[in-house]
């Protein structure tokens, strides 16, 4: 496989490759072997950002397969890799923070994390690392001084890069008004069906880049659907185009500017999604992409409670979806 171009993640000069893979297989923590073993083969196919977090107890198997893949000659250096981990809501007070980075880089056996992203806007109490959460465990979370830990954890070079996941337009400008270093990134859901154009610009104009997960609708997870396999006009461009409606979708998130994380074991599938690189989307797809309906496969009802800091969807994304 060629190598995946890479876009700057910050004003520094640090660059992401454009797809990663995601290493979420649900339920979390199930397949240790099968997951390092994926990720070792992902590596040598070419991908070279992988998305990990506390939550998805991938970090371990990670570590492994970067091991293995350094011992085989396939990487040179860990420097050749992008990492990304994430902060659970349960570690998303002051004091966990450092403790928790720490722990995530002794899983991975790294010195240091690319990027470091607080995994919710949510905070719950601190012990567990599970989907759902008790919602009697929902804290209000207090952004900014979560976000000073944020930055310590930079500043330490525990992490390149840090930024969030799920925040709305609304979130980010709170984190804004009392952050001194910026997000770099917000990870959010973004696929045809959920386009994001509010919050891409938003972003754009604050110099925030964008990672979208599920770009695929993520079938066969806790929280995925399987309307865009299901979508006729994405299967019509799909026919159309020779491709695989996996290939439009990430083809159609890599041309809107932003880098996109895939997640498939099958080793076809795998390759297949590194394979959208040398085609385009045409005027006429890109137009008929931009008029499908739109509807959020992940809401995170997961967070709403009446007793809890947020009681309806509208307060968790402050009404932008």
């Amino acid at each position: 496989m060629g190598n995946i171009p890479e876009i700057p993640v910050d004003s520094n000069g640090k660059t992401i490759p454009v797809i990663g893979f995601g290493t979420a297989e649900y339920p979390f923590g199930a397949s240790f072997e099968t997951l390092r073993d994926s990720l070792l083969h992902a590596i040598k196919l070419g991908y070279r950002h992988f998305d990990s977090a506390a939550l998805y107890q991938s970090e371990q198997p990670l570590g492994e397969a970067i091991d293995d893949a350094l011992g085989l000659g396939l990487i040179k250096s860990r420097d050749e890799l992008f990492i990304t981990s994430k902060l659970w809501c349960s570690d998303a007070h002051y004091d966990c923070v450092l403790p928790a980075i720490q722990k995530t880089l002794k899983n991975l056996k790294l010195e240091y994390i690319d990027l470091y992203l607080v995994h919710w806007p949510v905070s719950v109490k601190p012990g567990e690392y599970e989907l759902p959460v008790k919602k009697k465990d929902l804290l209000p979370i207090d952004i900014k001084s979560v976000w000073e830990a944020m930055e310590e954890c930079q500043k330490l070079g525990l992490a390149k890069s840090i930024g969030v996941s799920n925040f709305s337009c609304k979130k980010l400008e709170t984190l804004l008004a009392t952050a001194q270093i910026p997000p770099a990134v917000n990870q959010v859901e973004m696929n045809p069906l959920w386009q994001q154009k509010k919050l891409r610009e938003f972003c754009e104009n604050k110099g925030i880049r964008i990672t979208a997960y599920s770009p695929l609708g993520a079938k066969g997870t806790l929280w995925g659907t399987n309307w865009i396999m299901e979508c006729e006009v994405l299967k019509q461009i799909a026919e159309a185009t020779g491709r695989t409606i996996a290939q439009v979708c990430i083809r159609w998130v890599y041309e809107q500017g932003v880098s996109v994380l895939v997640k498939s074991f099958n080793k076809d599938r795998m390759k297949e999604n590194l394979d959208i690189f040398d085609w385009k989307l045409s005027p006429e797809d890109l137009e008929k992409i931009s008029q499908i309906p739109q509807r959020k496969g992940f809401p995170g009802l997961e967070f709403i409670s009446e007793e809890g800091p947020y009681k309806s969807l509208s307060e968790l994304w402050d009404g932008e979806i």
